[in-house]
């Protein structure tokens, strides 16, 4: 008879699995470790990038109308109804008004930089204000009124600049006829709570001022198809 074969040793269990071992890295609290290592790491991939929001400074007359007209653009996170220019701080609606402060009516944009642009944003200011009008806009006459742009850096101020040339050029007007100041922002001060999001808040009153003050009828006239548009320059021939 032949003689039985020795048994073959098998591994043991901790041999063939490292993380079963005692003291091992794998096992106990380097297990709960490695979980938890994975899940931040999945978290991280799935995540979106945050969105870079930028910010922008205009004046155009009554901050209700160009708070409404700019706030509704893709990409525009807010818009804020209030002061700036002036030096007196934290201005209060009536000292505005009554002069002496050196602050317009003025709206803080913040808006998404991967979804529209600055110089779309500026098109947009432009063909919502009367360009020539220097004394105030529309029927709101007086400091307070007067269009700005209030530029953050050399960036936009670049930007604000080309855009007065390129808006002139659409208008067929010699740049000094354009009475938009570029001017570098300095503080924005937010107006009372009762102006912010006057024009959702009061639809029937701001509706009758917006028509009675003529403010689009103007806007049709300086600007005409383009008028309240964020759509490209128009080329002028020479």
């Amino acid at each position: 008879m032949a003689p039985t074969p020795a048994p073959i040793p098998m591994p043991s269990l901790s041999s063939q699995r490292p993380w079963a071992r005692a003291g091992s890295p794998w096992s106990g609290i380097g297990r709960l470790l490695l979980l938890l290592l994975l899940l931040l790491l999945l978290a991280f991939v799935a995540a979106p990038a945050e969105a870079a929001i930028e910010e922008a400074v205009f004046a155009g007359g009554c901050f209700w109308c160009l708070e409404h007209d700019l706030e509704g653009l893709p990409g525009v996170v807010e818009a804020v109804s209030g002061y700036s220019g002036g030096s007196k701080p934290n201005p209060t609606y009536r000292q505005v008004t009554a002069g002496g402060t050196g602050h317009l009516e003025s709206v803080l944009v913040r808006f998404e930089s991967s979804r529209i642009s600055y110089a779309t944003l500026l098109r947009a200011y432009w063909r919502n204000v009367d360009a020539l009008d220097g004394g105030g806009q529309f029927c709101d006459r007086g400091v307070s009124y007067r269009p700005a742009i209030f530029s953050k850096g050399t960036r936009q101020q670049e930007q604000a600049q080309a855009s007065l040339q390129a808006a002139a050029r659409e208008l067929k007007q010699n740049p000094s006829s354009i009475r938009v100041q570029i001017r570098p922002l300095q503080r924005f001060w937010p107006a009372e709570g009762y102006h912010q999001n006057y024009a959702e808040q009061n639809k029937l009153k701001y509706n009758y001022y917006r028509w009675s003050c003529g403010r689009d009828q103007r806007l049709n006239q300086v600007w005409g198809a383009r008028a309240r548009s964020t759509v490209p320059w128009a080329t002028v021939k020479p």
